[in-house]
């Protein structure tokens, strides 16, 4: 299947600017990064709501501290967090921005990388709807290559990381049907910026 790779572009706030598949959703879940710190490192997660359900409002509503409880039974243990990432990219390819990538969104969680823990300080992370259990798209794979290069333009990143490996034993995701060799040959990332695959 042939996709079209969407055409992004980054103000000089952080911000995408909204076109065909692209959509603002401001968080209030962020904060300021620490003085001297900047994103480099890339952290590519996995989310669905409920569990292995795709589409729907609930990612939104969580990222912005909406979600309706009463909808599912699995809402009320999660209905306390405070959360967000950066990007959520749909199974269509949709491109949905939470936070600037100037600010510190709030996806690692307790995590460490190359020895630092808070990897929230001073990374980016994308959110790709989907679970442990199915494969993701070619849309998704086609914007997440696109939305990957064009951070790679305006911040210094130097490694992409699965929440799996800067949260181990914790995280599993993106999980076991994400395809790093795709990503790594469609993204021309070098083996040594990609996590060891075993």
């Amino acid at each position: 299947m042939t996709t079209n790779s969407p055409s992004l572009h980054l103000d000089r706030h952080g911000w995408l600017v909204p076109s065909a598949g692209v959509r603002l959703v401001p968080s209030p879940n962020f904060n300021q990064r620490p003085a001297n710190e900047e994103a480099r490192l890339l952290i590519i997660h996995n989310i669905s709501l409920p569990p292995n359900n795709f589409g729907g409002p609930y990612i939104e509503q969580l990222f912005t501290n909406q979600l309706q409880v009463p909808d599912h039974p699995f809402f009320q243990q999660i209905a306390h967090l405070r959360v967000s990432a950066h990007f959520l990219i749909r199974r269509t390819g949709e491109i949905i921005q939470f936070v600037s990538t100037q600010n510190k969104a709030w996806h690692a969680g307790i995590s460490s990388f190359e020895g630092k823990a808070g990897c929230n300080d001073f990374s980016l992370g994308i959110e790709l709807e989907g679970s442990d259990y199915v494969p993701f798209t070619d849309e998704q794979y086609c914007s997440l290559t696109a939305l990957s290069a064009l951070l790679r333009y305006h911040y210094p990143l130097r490694a992409v990381r699965g929440h799996e490996h800067i949260a181990p034993v914790r995280k599993t995701d993106p999980g076991p049907y994400f395809d790093w060799n795709r990503y790594r040959s469609e993204g021309k990332w070098s083996w040594r910026e990609l996590p060891t695959l075993g």
